[in-house]
């Protein structure tokens, strides 16, 4: 069941907040903030994958080092690097910029923040990304109309990114977990169900591939592997 398997990503995400990195602390964030919202979980996710998504190690993840300026998306190394970027950009008079997991609009949101470092802060992120998609929710009724919104008023460019949201979402809830296979279990058999931090991911066989070869995956493979940045609007 969908719900069942949201709540196991719950439990793997918070039992290991201490180890996240990378992607892990866009994902443990978003789970966070759903518990204190009441947000669905797979909202924030999608909403992140639909930020900041790309392929890491054959998976579609957020990354929490993200900028997006001037038409550019940027995905740098470490936090400190996306900081100073944010600073230049500051410096040079330059004020609509998104940062983070979520993506959040600096020129249109920065007021509540007390610097762009702030957005780069994956919990800080995403608590204010669930406030405003619940707030969006109240007014529009549904998550999606909300994740258009979210992106942007425009009919059009919101109903591209709903596209891409809602596309997203389900991909969330496609995949099932095997059980374990019984007894000893091959070289091929572990790598086709080895273990990731992110349980809705499942390891696959791609037709033709070498015996032992798997890759896991997030969302349905007919989704592109990268998109542009988006970057949040009133």
């Amino acid at each position: 069941m969908p719900t069942l398997r949201l709540l196991f990503l719950l439990l793997a995400l918070i039992a290991g907040p201490a180890r996240a990195q990378g992607p892990d602390l866009c994902e443990s964030a978003a789970t966070r903030a759903a518990q204190e919202t009441g947000v669905p979980v797979d909202v924030l996710l999608a909403i992140a994958l639909t930020e900041t998504g790309r392929m890491q190690d054959g998976q579609l993840r957020p990354w929490p080092w993200t900028a997006n300026a001037e038409g550019r998306g940027h995905w740098f190394a470490t936090r400190a690097e996306a900081d100073t970027f944010a600073r230049q950009l500051l410096a040079r008079g330059q004020r609509l910029f998104d940062l983070g997991c979520f993506q959040i609009n600096w020129r249109w949101h920065g007021a509540e923040f007390d610097r762009p470092g702030d957005l780069l802060d994956p919990l800080t992120a995403a608590r204010y990304a669930a406030r405003h998609l619940a707030a969006l929710h109240r007014e529009l009724g549904s998550w999606e109309a909300a994740a258009g919104a979210y992106h942007s008023r425009t009919p059009a460019h919101a109903a591209r990114y709903r596209a891409r949201f809602a596309a997203l979402r389900a991909g969330l809830h496609q995949h099932r977990t095997e059980p374990p296979l019984p007894g000893p279990r091959t070289d091929a058999a572990a790598a086709g169900a080895r273990a990731t931090a992110f349980p809705f991911l499942i390891a696959r066989t791609e037709p033709g591939s070498p015996p032992g070869t798997a890759i896991a995956s997030l969302v349905p493979a007919t989704l592109p592997p990268s998109r542009p940045l988006f970057e949040i609007r009133p």
